[in-house]
């Protein structure tokens, strides 16, 4: 039953029938509002239920599913929604049909919003923000809105799967570190479609390109979690000097590390901001430099390697 949230109704039937025949994985119940349907399901459904989050499909199920060698710039150009794939749909005609039908109508009548004009201004602002640390005092007046109601609708794009918020790691490290968060879109066609982007070829020349990459290899480790069934566990490190990394996963003690960058040739230079990172901390995982390259081992313990095998930073299945 998909939408479940807008019927909470049927969800007191549904644990009757549950509790009368005990038979595990007789519902699949889905909804596109992550508050709305937890709130829904945890008052009926509360201890019957397994919740797994569904982000759109990742670079491994796309190869498994059609083989292929597309560079960079096609795979986040196209995006992973699931739809465009199955049935070989263009990708703006469907990102534009996906914007107006789920993003501007759906979420902005979460959000209350009726002028969509300045819905659409928002979502363009955030998109040119990817990857950035989010000012919402700064957004705010770019929207001409007050901090708090920026918060608010970045806050309904998160739980609609639009958008997702990766924190800044701060354990140990007191108040030398930002505390404020960066934004990635869940699916990086959206974000190309939202840039005005409408080839592969405009992504590469687009100002914005170290971003969409960024986006690209952040949203597959979180696929990668969300696979395991695991809750998001990523973050990213900047101190008030500027020092960097861009993505962190802790696993127990153990600590992985990744720079994200788009270019195609290894340079040592791409390695910097890890480095000193490493220096600083007793890093015990991987280090890895995750580009649009070749895989490279290096002496020091720092692997490179391609984007397609960015979810290795999670570890194996």
């Amino acid at each position: 039953m998909d939408e479940i949230q807008r019927a909470p109704e049927l969800l007191s039937y549904i644990q009757t029938i549950v509790d009368e025949e005990m038979l595990n994985g007789r519902f699949v119940l889905t909804g596109s509002h992550q508050l709305r349907l937890r709130e829904a399901v945890t008052q009926s459904l509360a201890g019957r239920t397994a919740i797994l989050t569904l982000y759109p499909l990742s670079l491994s199920e796309l190869e498994s599913a059609s083989p292929s060698n597309r560079s960079f710039e096609e795979v986040a150009f196209r995006g992973f929604l699931p739809r465009l794939h199955a049935e070989s749909l263009r990708p703006v005609p469907f990102h534009s049909n996906y914007y107006q039908t789920y993003v501007e109508r759906d979420v902005r009548q979460l959000i209350q919003l009726k002028d969509a004009a300045l819905f659409e201004k928002t979502m363009k602002l955030v998109a040119g923000r990817t990857g950035r640390l989010m000012d919402y005092t700064s957004l705010a007046n770019d929207v001409g809105v007050d901090a708090k109601t920026i918060r608010h609708w970045l806050s309904i794009l998160e739980a609609s799967f639009v958008l997702f918020k990766l924190p800044p790691y701060f354990e140990n490290f007191g108040k030398r570190v930002i505390k404020s968060p960066k934004y990635y879109f869940t699916d990086v066609g959206l974000l190309c479609f939202l840039l005005d982007i409408r080839t592969p070829q405009q992504v590469t020349r687009d100002p914005l390109v170290g971003s969409i990459f960024e986006n690209m290899v952040v949203m597959e480790c979180l696929k990668a979690q969300a696979n395991r069934g695991e809750m998001p566990r990523l973050y990213f490190y900047r101190d008030s000097h500027g020092n960097e990394v861009d993505l962190l996963a802790p696993e127990g003690r153990t600590l992985h590390v990744a720079e994200i960058k788009s270019a195609s040739t290894f340079s040592d230079k791409l390695l910097q901001g890890l480095r000193r990172f490493r220096s600083r901390m007793d890093c015990t995982g991987r280090a890895l430099l995750i580009y649009n390259g070749e895989p490279c081992k290096l002496s020091d313990g720092v692997e490179a390697i391609p984007f397609r095998q960015a979810s290795e930073l999670i570890g194996p299945a």
